[in-house]
């Protein structure tokens, strides 16, 4: 791991951080000619271009019968997998939403003399959620992804996973889809499959919006397509911060850090400490614990592109150089962790004291792991109920109302010359004189 060290008046504009803060950039024009090319064929021919880059990507040959998953195979899944799996999803899906739940919004109405104001909460209708396929198992991006959208009352949530290689579907996604309440499951990915659910195909429904992470391509295909459907973000590679003092446990510690470096070549492990002793040990214990992963390849390549430790002059500079990055995941392994909270502004999920570790976070906590990436922190939320609910502003005017109202909203309109506005509260104010006149007559 590389060390930085921060404690100087400019710190701002090291050029370490600044790699760190600008990593996600760069990826978009490599691979955006060739997702665009497959948007647009999804949008001209439908089943027929999302089968045949099947079969191109995937190596599977789909027809409109076999592209749905079927009942009969997420029975199956339940045989396949374990038991005691089966209990942990239950209660992860359980945990998340228990969360969750607090999360509802209800609809509201505030009065005053001759007016009703509110604001109307209606879920969305349909919502798609992506899952990775292939050789790894994410039963806890369904979970993530689907139960808040459950919660928020989604009538209707499908789910698209690759099969790659055969029809097969991951049976720990299948059997984690089951107890999220997936309504349909299709077994497509990459790009097209997101163009198919966003534009609907003949066998593969449209839908409101998409959430769940997936490789760049995926990534682009949702960036391309927000506004023919929602999106939840962009996301990028996962990163992990950690702001340690010399309480913290260095072997913890630099699991931790493995943790999200084994994901991706791409993914960022972060240390920032201003304890040069720990940071020592943290770099020490990386190196030996690199070499009995089974995914040792990925997780020190990650390390060798973005595996920093940044020592800082005390735990409020720590704090002030996590809000640079905005990271993910931002771990507090300090002695009072809770006196930070309030230094800290920008981050993902925030894990606090020496036993909470991310992933307790990704799996069984609670909130949802679906978090900004790449500094995007500074202004995304993570994934939750009030992604999938829309508001609609409702309105009521009486005629006393109207009175209260419409001199102002008159000379607004004739400010910004728009006529028609303008003539649209003359005409009632010109209805309430004729009223007024006739009353005034039969007095």
């Amino acid at each position: 791991m590389k060390t930085v060290d921060l404690r100087k008046e400019n710190w701002k504009e090291d050029t370490e951080l600044s790699r760190i803060r600008n990593r996600g950039q760069g990826l978009e024009s490599k691979y955006a000619p060739a997702v665009l090319e497959i948007i647009e064929n999804v949008r001209n021919f439908r089943d027929r271009a999302v089968f045949g880059y099947a079969k191109k990507f995937d190596r599977v040959e789909l027809t409109p019968e076999n592209v749905r998953v079927s009942d009969e195979e997420i029975e199956e899944a339940f045989r396949k997998v374990p038991e005691e799996v089966i209990k942990a999803i239950e209660f992860a899906v359980e945990r998340v939403k228990k969360f969750h739940e607090h999360q509802k919004e209800n609809s509201y109405f505030v009065t005053e003399p001759g007016i009703v104001l509110g604001q109307k909460v209606t879920p969305l209708e349909s919502a798609g959620i992506y899952v990775p396929g292939g050789k790894a198992s994410y039963p806890s991006s369904v979970i993530m992804n689907a139960v808040p959208a459950k919660v928020a009352g989604v009538e209707k949530v499908v789910m698209i996973t690759p099969a790659i290689g055969s029809l097969e579907v991951n049976p720990y996604s299948l059997v984690a889809a089951k107890l999220s309440g997936v309504d349909e499951i299709y077994r497509v990915g990459g790009a097209h499959g997101i163009a198919a659910i966003a534009f609907g195909t003949e066998s593969i429904p449209k839908v409101d919006k998409i959430v769940g992470p997936g490789n760049i391509y995926v990534a682009l295909a949702k960036k391309f397509l927000f506004g023919t459907v929602d999106i939840d973000m962009v996301a990028g590679p996962s990163e992990i911060l950690v702001i340690a003092d010399e309480t913290a446990n260095p072997d913890w510690v630099a699991t931790d850090l493995l943790s999200q470096a084994e994901h991706d070549e791409l993914a960022g492990a972060f240390l920032v400490t201003h304890s040069e002793k720990l940071a020592d040990e943290v770099i020490k214990a990386v190196e030996e614990k690199l070499q009995k992963l089974k995914r040792k390849e990925i997780a020190e390549k990650s390390i060798e592109n973005f595996g920093t430790v940044f020592i800082t002059r005390d735990v409020y500079h720590s704090c002030e150089v996590a809000n640079e990055v905005a990271p993910e995941h931002l771990e507090v392994a300090t002695s009072e962790p809770f006196a930070l909270l309030d230094h800290i502004k920008h981050a993902g999920a925030i894990f606090l004291g020496h036993y909470t570790c991310e992933s307790l976070g990704d799996y069984v906590l609670g909130p949802n792991h679906v978090l900004p990436t790449g500094g995007s922190a500074r202004f995304f939320s993570p994934l939750g109920v009030y992604d999938f609910v829309k508001r609609s502003s409702v309105l009521y005017v009486s005629p006393e109302g109207f009175k209260r109202v419409s001199e102002a909203a008159r000379e607004l309109a004739e400010c910004e010359g728009l006529e028609a506005h303008r003539l649209a509260v003359e005409v009632r104010e010109a209805v309430k004189m004729v009223i007024k006149a006739t009353e005034t007559v039969r007095e």
